[in-house]
């Protein structure tokens, strides 16, 4: 399985029930489109505590969007590269609501 962590903070102003609601609505027609194989609960961070060393981000949410393969997570990117509809919009409303965005990619082993 090929997997992606999407790290990000929200835009001043922007709710996490409404962010949630547009990721949903992403992320299932990713599935319909057989892009995603799934994708994990989005998390927020708790770094008040000593297991969490990371002192280089500042990062709140998480989400993890997991793959079938390489390849598939290669064509998703071409079809957001590509602004194919009918993805383009909804993903342009997602990533709007986002800053400071990295994104981390694993396979398991």
């Amino acid at each position: 399985m090929f997997r992606m962590l999407s790290c990000f903070n929200l835009k001043a102003g922007v709710s996490m029930d409404k962010f949630h609601g547009l990721l949903a609505a992403y992320t299932a027609l990713l599935q319909a489109l057989d892009l995603v194989d799934s994708t994990a609960p989005s998390g927020s961070r708790q770094a008040n505590t000593i297991m969490d060393t990371d002192d280089e981000r500042g990062h709140q949410y998480f989400v993890t969007l997991s793959f079938r393969d390489r390849a598939l997570c290669d064509r998703t990117v071409d079809c957001i590269r590509g602004h194919q509809q009918p993805g383009d919009g909804i993903h342009r409303q997602v990533y709007a609501r986002v800053v400071d965005q990295v994104f981390i990619c694993r396979e398991d082993l």
